[in-house]
């Protein structure tokens, strides 16, 4: 099982936000937080600087960076950007996960 799978339409949109920096990092941070109704959401931020202690997935052109405290939660998971008429934005389908809140934007394990 791959520590995380990301779909074409995610990476084109990672692609996609990485050039319109002016200074291209070096990738995305995936990790979670505790916030929410149900008491974890996700988290993506910018790489400026490797941290040792992350997990390093390469895959379709751009490398995502796993925060060390948030792989258990998130092994296995597809990451997808997904748009319709209203919404736009990265879903994640997650196996770890055991419930969401009913808006879906955070979940529990």
């Amino acid at each position: 099982m791959s520590v995380l799978t990301i779909t074409d339409r995610a990476a084109e949109r990672v692609r996609a936000i990485i050039a319109e920096r002016e200074t291209p990092p070096l990738g995305m941070r995936i990790g979670t937080k505790t916030a929410g109704c149900s008491g974890l959401m996700y988290r993506l931020d910018y790489v400026e600087e490797a941290n040792p202690a992350d997990e390093v997935v390469e895959d379709k052109g751009i490398k995502l960076f796993i925060d060390s405290m948030s792989l258990m939660y998130l092994i296995g998971s597809v990451m997808d950007w997904k748009e319709d008429t209203f919404t736009e934005g990265f879903t994640f389908e997650n196996p770890n996960a055991k419930g969401m809140c009913g808006c879906g934007e955070s979940f529990h394990v």
